[in-house]
């Protein structure tokens, strides 16, 4: 009986957050098929471990992380992360100066579908620290212990990634 509650408890999370988990997944990824099989295997290990689950944290926190992992685990699989984020002195040379302004503001003065798009075009090493970071609200720390690389690192990453998400809605 208590297992029966556990499944109808799980199964009402999957209905509300497969949305966000696959939007997350799709923004990392950067492919919609290569989302959907994430975001499913996000909520089969997510069910697996459903017994762990603390209760007394945000649900989409928990799941968040799971998939975090899962879709950092697949780019990794495809190349080692440090070939494809590059080093820190590398993009401190390649970075222009700009006026610096969020993220947050270009989502809500944008299209949402054209933002999207955008960034999904963008390289790995820009649009993986960019959706961890705003669409995820992980911090420069978070991510870069997912990453394997330095805090600083990360904010030159996604320095990078607004100016050409700015270069791209222009």
């Amino acid at each position: 009986e208590l297992q029966m509650a556990a499944n109808v408890a799980f199964e009402i999370l999957y209905k509300e957050y497969y949305a966000r988990v696959f939007g997350l997944c799709r923004r990392l990824l950067g492919s919609p098929t290569l989302a959907e099989d994430a975001t499913q295997e996000t909520f089969m290990r997510a069910y697996k471990y459903f017994k762990r689950y603390d209760t007394s944290q945000p649900f989409w926190r928990w799941i968040a992380t799971i998939a975090n992992n899962h879709c950092i685990d697949l780019l990794r699989g495809r190349q080692r992360i440090a070939d494809w984020i590059g080093s820190e002195t590398e993009e401190l040379d390649s970075l222009p100066a700009e006026d610096i302004g969020a993220l947050g503001q270009m989502i809500s003065h944008e299209d949402s579908e054209r933002l999207n798009q955008a960034v999904e075009q963008l390289p790995d090493k820009y649009r993986v620290p960019l959706v961890l970071a705003y669409y995820n609200d992980a911090s420069y720390d978070e991510i870069a212990t997912s990453l394997s690389t330095s805090r600083n690192h990360v904010g030159v990453l996604l320095l990078r990634a607004r100016q050409k998400l700015r270069e791209e809605l222009k």
